[in-house]
């Protein structure tokens, strides 16, 4: 992967990662460290973000601890096993409700993706967001952010269609912010 050093006016200042089925290969309701995955290049990519100064974050819905089927410390530790794996993150942002809990932070509401950005002292169209469903498309359109969707084996074909970017792998995402096409 290359991307310019230089940042264009329309490459994003962060890149926000949903966590499961994009940065790690998904285990449904993963309460076990051990069971991490990172996926195919993503360290790779989100180093290179990193050697360039681009902050990178993780917004995740873990409605798992609303269910009761695992506990926020039990997700603390996997995302701690996330980072030992794919290195620090500047932001992480968790929602634990159940889709029913009309809170504004899970996706796709925008919550997550305007306190990262909060967080990380940007504007939310100066972020991008990289996930494999529309949920993800949906927080960062919601939040006035870019959005890049990497489909995977579980991602709906009207989920392809209706994301305003797709890319084969996390590499080409992130290649198709900085080349401006998203």
């Amino acid at each position: 992967m290359h991307i310019s050093a230089e940042l264009t006016p329309t490459a994003p200042r962060a890149v926000l990662f949903d966590r499961d089925g994009t940065i790690v290969v998904d285990v449904p309701y993963n309460g076990d460290p051990s069971l991490v995955q990172p996926m195919a290049g993503a360290r790779e990519v989100l180093d290179g973000l990193r050697s360039r100064g681009i902050p990178v974050g993780v917004v995740t819905n873990q409605s798992g601890i609303a269910r009761g089927l695992i506990t926020r410390e039990q997700v603390d530790a996997v995302n701690a096993r996330v980072e030992e794996l794919l290195g620090p993150f500047d932001v992480w942002e968790i929602c634990p409700h159940g889709a029913g809990d009309a809170c504004s932070c899970r996706k796709p509401g925008p919550g997550m993706v305007l306190s990262a950005s909060a967080r990380l002292q940007l504007e939310p169209g100066e972020v991008a967001v990289i996930g494999d469903i529309g949920a993800d498309m949906g927080a960062a359109a919601a939040a006035g952010a870019r959005a890049v969707l990497v489909p995977t084996d579980i991602t709906l074909e009207e989920e392809i269609s209706a994301a305003p970017a797709v890319a084969g792998s996390l590499a080409e995402a992130v290649e198709s912010l900085w080349a401006g096409t998203v």
